[in-house]
């Protein structure tokens, strides 16, 4: 068992950066991909950002991509998502999870509380 824990999030300016992390304990963190996922209200629950158990291959949402990093740091059994020219569309709860990995939502087996990013114009 995982238990992933989401400290940050918080209010920030459109063009400006937030950086998430997601803590993670219990089974070998380094055992799990992880992955970062966004909802927005009234919306469904959409793919942010992936990385492999090694953090040798990393994966984007389209909506993202160029913006986000997504990093993890086994010995610390955390994974980060760094957020850069932060848009109003980027408002919503972001998950951290853990499992096969990948972009669909049924492959994470672990999920954290959430934490919620605003976007100001």
């Amino acid at each position: 068992q995982v238990q992933l824990v989401e400290p940050g999030g918080g209010l920030v300016q459109a063009g400006g950066s937030l950086r998430l992390s997601c803590a993670a304990s219990g089974r070998t963190f380094s055992d799990y991909g992880m992955g970062w996922f966004r909802q927005a209200p009234g919306k469904v629950r959409e793919f942010v950002a992936y990385t492999t158990w090694s953090g040798g291959s990393v994966y984007y949402g389209d909506s993202v991509k160029g913006r986000f990093t997504i990093s993890r740091d086994n010995a610390k059994n955390t994974v980060y998502l760094q957020m850069n020219s932060l848009k109003t569309v980027d408002t919503a709860v972001y998950y951290c999870a853990s499992g096969l990995g990948g972009r669909s939502i049924s492959t994470y087996v672990h999920w954290g509380q959430g934490t919620q990013v605003t976007v100001s114009s």
